[in-house]
Order: C-alpha cells, then sequence, then structure tokens
C-alpha cells in the first residue's frame, strides 16, 4: 500500500470512528432517554429495552454480526473492514456513554436534536465510505444497486422499523420518531453534499464582457461561458456559469441588480464541488 492510499485509509478510519462516535452520543443523549425508536437496529434495541429491559449495546451487538455479514457478501472487502469499526464502535460508546448524567427527554427535543446529531454522525462515517452496521449498511446496499440517495436510502429502511414501533409506544410517540428519521436523512444528505453552501449561478446576457468584470472585481470567481441564442428574440446571447459560496451569491445578486437588472440570472443549489477554489486552493497554493 503506497503513502497516499495509507493516508486515505487512515483518513476514513478517523472519519468512521468521529461519526459512530456521534452516532453512538444521539442514541444515548436524544434518542434512549426520549423513547424514540427512530429506526434502524437502534429502534429495535430501544423497544427491547422497553419491553424487557435488555442492554442496548448488546442487543445493537448482536443484530449487527449477521447483517454485518450480508453486507460484506455484497459491498466487498473494503466496505467490509470499514463497517466493522462502525459496527463495533457505536455499541463500545454506547456501553461507555450509558451512565450520562446529561439527558433529553422531551420527545421534540430529542428527535429534533437527536436528528441532527445522529445524521451528523451518519454523513461522516458515509464520507468515510463505512457504516455503522445494522440498517445503516442496508441502506448503503439499497443506494448501491438503485442510486436512490444516502439520506433516502436510510429513511425508507427506517421508516419500517418507526411504524413497528407503534406497537411498542403510543402514536404520539411514533410520529416524533418519524421526525426524527425525516431531520437524520436531511442532515444526512447535507454532509455528504454541502447542499446549502455553494450556489450554481446561471446568467444570460448579451454584455458578456461587463458580467464577466463584475464578478472578477466584486467576488473573484472564475466563470464558464456558453453561446447561446435567445429562443424569443433569436439573438445571440451569452449563458454565464459561475459557481460561488452562500455569501458571495447574495454579493453577487446586489451587484448585479444594480448594474445589470436586464441580465436573466438564476441561483441554483449546488451540490458538491470539486476543483480549483473549492476542493483546491483557489490560486494554486498561493496564500493571498
Amino acid at each position: 500500500m503506497n503513502t497516499l492510499h495509507r493516508n486515505r485509509a487512515v483518513n476514513d478510519a478517523l472519519k468512521i470512528i468521529l461519526g459512530a462516535t456521534l452516532v453512538a452520543l444521539s442514541y444515548n443523549l436524544f434518542l434512549l432517554p426520549s423513547k424514540l425508536a427512530a429506526g434502524g437496529i437502534s429502534g429495535i434495541s430501544t423497544i427491547l429495552f422497553e419491553l424487557y429491559g435488555l442492554s442496548p449495546a448488546y442487543t445493537q451487538m448482536l443484530i449487527n454480526i449477521p447483517i454485518f455479514i450480508i453486507g460484506w457478501i455484497a459491498m466487498g472487502k473494503s466496505f467490509s473492514w470499514k463497517t466493522l469499526i462502525g459496527t463495533f464502535w457505536v455499541p463500545f460508546i454506547i456501553w461507555l456513554s450509558a451512565d450520562i448524567p446529561y439527558t433529553v427527554t422531551n420527545p421534540l427535543l430529542g428527535a429534533l436534536y437527536g436528528g441532527i446529531v445522529l445524521g451528523t454522525g451518519l454523513g461522516i462515517v458515509y464520507k468515510g465510505n463505512g457504516s455503522t452496521g445494522g440498517t445503516a449498511a442496508i441502506a448503503q446496499v439499497v443506494k448501491k444497486f438503485t442510486g436512490i440517495s444516502s439520506g433516502y436510502s436510510q429513511l425508507i429502511v427506517d421508516g419500517f422499523v418507526v411504524i413497528a414501533s407503534i406497537i411498542v409506544f403510543n402514536l404520539e410517540l411514533t410520529l416524533f420518531a418519524l421526525m426524527a428519521i425525516y431531520v437524520t436523512s436531511k442532515t444526512i444528505d447535507i454532509v455528504q453534499l454541502r447542499t446549502s453552501a455553494t450556489k450554481l449561478i446561471m446568467i444570460i446576457t448579451e454584455e458578456e464582457e461587463k458580467i464577466q468584470q463584475l464578478i472578477r472585481d466584486g467576488i473573484d470567481r472564475g466563470i464558464t461561458k456558453v453561446r447561446s441564442v435567445g429562443g424569443y428574440s433569436n439573438k445571440n446571447k451569452t449563458m454565464i456559469l459561475c459557481v460561488t459560496e452562500q455569501q458571495e451569491a447574495v454579493q453577487l445578486k446586489r451587484i448585479l441588480q444594480k448594474e445589470e437588472p436586464d441580465s436573466f440570472v438564476i441561483f441554483i443549489n449546488a451540490s458538491e464541488i470539486l476543483g480549483r477554489g473549492f476542493s483546491l486552493d483557489k490560486y494554486y497554493g498561493q496564500k493571498l
């Protein structure tokens, strides 16, 4: 294994450990005290704890073993060792933090903040190309073979567990649990894709040079120009594509409204941006 692959493997492992720790803490701090069976193996362990007083850590460990084998067969060896870390780390942290004194018993707060912490943890684990075992592993398998995002895969798989929990808990707690997994699914996608962090701005204009100068002077971003023809006017136009951070988009909007109000401008939420100025240094390593 060369240095690059080794560093990547270490980085993935650290992400999985950090994310799995957040997953475990979300369970002990928010979900279990609030009696929210928010999907997955954690939801099953919450139900069994309520019915029989079984240890959630041991329950999750035992259920995860056969599911881990399924994930190993479906996803391959690379997935298996990363899943192995999450599969054992989550129950370990749940066991370690079982007597933590700071807990939330309000189901609304538990659903909201538990969902955010759980989604953040799972999103970090997925960015490390791993899983925390349980239905999270099943969700990754669903994603691989269907193309559905991790968040919606998790939502579909966990939904069945939450609906089943109505047998043990009342309807109100089940609805709060459904809220928790919805918040979790949206948080997963935000963590993985940084959905709201960047904007794709499309500007259709006849004042190509002026717009280019405004962008350069106003927010110092690169652009891509596409030659186009107006469908109504049949005139030659230029479509300028520019990707910006959220605050830069707000700044550019003000500039365009003031300097070039006749241009047709579209602001679109961008998912994950790779390249110079985003995943790479903006000025080729120069700290200006």
